[in-house]
């Protein structure tokens, strides 16, 4: 089969399995932040053999962000775990309970605070799987997923949806992922682009992939949902990247 040929039976493929997938497997899971806060997160189990995806949610929303997204990513071969970080509210209706657990007890709530929650839900999976995990970030978790990836061996790959400099410090995201060589897919809405361009320039991966939408498009990982009315180009996109992301072997680049 020549390239043209295998490329469009994968697109085939890929369409028929977004427009067909049901299921409701995920699994409520709590463990600990690094101050001690109890977090909630989603597990959505498919094979100990297959990747895994850390799921995070942009601000003011839930791990239900990802209702739909977890879903279908477990279709394509993925385990995914979707995170309540500490700064958020409610997405899909699902209410974020690290956040109101983070209020109850005081903690500070900023993005920056939400940084030890990720690496808190890196720790657990990897102890889980033993395997390095791939992040998916949406807005603010999307610039910590780089920052995150840059500094922390137990992070395979990126999948970064909006990411920017949404945090106190000047120039805060850019100065933490300069030399950043993991793979990394960015995508945003078109109006975001250019800005989301600047941010990575200094990002030096092998595989490093920045997805414009043909369309306005729009922020955050929200563009994956069924709603969206270009959802299937991200998808595209998306999946075209993490199966590349499935072949390589701890180390390698490919």
């Amino acid at each position: 089969m020549n390239k043209n040929k295998s490329t469009g039976f994968f697109l085939v493929i890929l369409l028929f399995l977004l427009h067909s997938m049901k299921s409701d497997a995920q699994l409520k899971i709590n463990f600990s932040s690094k101050d001690g806060l109890n977090l909630a997160a989603d597990w959505y189990p498919v094979s100990d053999s297959m990747p895994v995806i850390l799921l995070c949610h942009q601000a003011r929303f839930s791990r239900g962000e990802y209702l739909e997204t977890a879903l279908k990513l477990n279709k394509f071969g993925f385990n995914c775990m979707a995170l309540d970080q500490r700064s958020g509210d409610e997405a899909n209706g699902i209410i974020n309970e690290s956040a109101a657990e983070a209020k109850r007890l005081n903690k500070p709530q900023t993005y920056a605070d939400a940084e030890q929650d990720i690496v808190a839900a890196l720790d657990y999976l990897y102890g889980k799987y033993r395997k390095r995990i791939i992040l998916l970030g949406s807005s603010y978790s999307a610039s910590l997923a780089l920052k995150i990836a840059k500094e922390n061996d137990h992070v395979l790959a990126v999948a970064a949806f909006s990411p920017g400099e949404y945090f106190d410090q000047r120039d805060f995201i850019a100065k933490h992922i300069d030399g950043l060589s993991k793979p990394v897919f960015i995508t945003s809405s078109k109006e975001e682009a250019d800005g989301v361009t600047e941010l990575v320039k200094d990002v030096v991966s092998l595989i490093k992939v920045q997805y414009i939408p043909k369309t306005a498009g729009d922020h955050g990982s929200k563009v994956l949902w069924n709603s969206q009315p270009n959802h299937e180009e991200y998808w595209i996109a998306l999946m075209s990247f993490l199966n590349r992301i499935k072949k390589i072997e701890p180390g390698e680049q490919k």
